[in-house]
């Protein structure tokens, strides 16, 4: 896949109010992630368009899933996020990339 379709597909998946509510929850979570039963209780979702929603964001890159036990843990994928942020200011500033070392040394910081 193109980084530009990569960039497209993740932009879409956060285009969605409940996948935009995930993804924000599960950054908060940290590296520790949480159970999707967690995840569906906090944003008072049902948990079979929970795991649509989870399926589309992991397919997007922005997720990843480990199963523990019977648990499947969701962990918002920094990587993921670093890639994305980097392919929107990429070109930026039309030759002037200092105008974006604010979003750099954000996306250079670790959770």
């Amino acid at each position: 896949m193109s980084e530009t379709r990569k960039t497209i597909e993740q932009l879409s998946a956060l285009a969605q109010e409940t996948r935009f509510a995930v993804f924000q929850t599960l950054m908060r979570a940290g590296e520790s992630g949480l159970p999707a039963g967690a995840i569906a209780e906090t944003l008072k979702v049902a948990p079979n368009t929970l795991s649509s929603h989870l399926a589309i964001l992991n397919r997007a890159d922005l997720t990843t899933v480990t199963r523990e036990g019977r648990s499947l843990i969701y962990k918002a994928r920094i990587d993921g996020v670093n890639d994305l942020l980097s392919s929107l200011v990429e070109d930026c500033c039309d030759g002037h990339p200092e105008v974006c070392v604010t979003l750099a040394k954000l996306s250079d910081k670790t959770c």
